[in-house]
């Protein structure tokens, strides 16, 4: 029987969430590879655990300017492709490629086999699952994501450095206070004079709403490719459901 959108915690799920509740419950897809696999990009990362946990103890102090460095890093970038690794808190990884157009485009094309993929046109980010003719739809800036993406989220107003474990790393985490429901993020770069402004984005680290950790971490990247806007579109499983032929 086909796995249903609505099926809960089930070990192996990565949750998709943005700020309308009523869509929650159907974001946990399963992750189930040599199957039919569905998987998505936690759009709502949260990164509440501080990122020493994640690397290692005896954190260092962030040097003075890193935030701007990060911000210019951000901003400095205009397109990038890069291999990801995504992670869920049961240790489940799915992989693809994330191609990036600034402003607000991106695209998490998922590895064959994996029926889904996330999108977003500059304007709306969409979760199209492939093997239930279903599409979900919210606002960039209701995600984390946001603060990758959105020209008019500030960075430097929601975002603080968190002490890291080696000088040559800088972790900064983005939250609006004001509106938890979207959730955080923590963008994890390292010192690369080759990068734009000088850091290379490597991984972000979620843990939203419901406590549901997720990773996705970088390699590979390269930055100043050419990208068509048409990367960007989707071919819509609902249309092609209802119009067989």
């Amino acid at each position: 029987m086909r796995n249903q959108l609505n099926r809960g915690n089930e070990r192996g799920s990565a949750m998709v969430q943005c700020s309308d509740p009523n869509r929650r419950s159907m974001s946990t897809l399963s992750l189930q590879k040599h199957k039919s696999i569905r998987a998505a990009l936690a759009l709502s990362l949260a990164a509440a655990l501080p990122a020493s946990a994640l690397l290692a103890p005896a954190p260092v102090a962030a040097a003075q300017g890193d935030l701007d460095k990060a911000v210019a890093a951000l901003r400095g970038i205009s397109t990038m492709k890069a291999d990801f690794v995504q992670t869920d808190r049961s240790g489940q990884t799915v992989r693809g490629v994330m191609t990036l157009k600034r402003p607000g485009k991106i695209r998490f094309e998922y590895e064959k086999g994996v029926p889904m993929l996330v999108v977003s046109n500059g304007k709306s980010m969409y979760m199209v699952d492939y093997e239930v003719n279903q599409v979900q739809r919210w606002p960039i800036e209701n995600s984390p994501l946001g603060a990758l993406l959105d020209p008019s989220r500030d960075v430097k107003r929601f975002g603080k450095l968190v002490p890291t474990s080696h000088p040559d790393v800088v972790s900064v985490e983005v939250r609006d206070t004001k509106r938890p429901e979207f959730g955080v993020i923590t963008l994890i770069f390292a010192r690369d004079a080759a990068s734009p402004g000088g850091l290379r984005l490597t991984h972000w680290v979620a843990l939203d709403s419901q406590n549901h950790r997720t990773t996705v971490r970088l390699a590979n990247q390269r930055y100043g490719v050419a990208v068509a806007d048409s990367a960007f579109t989707f071919r819509d499983p609902r249309r092609s459901s209802r119009r067989p032929g």
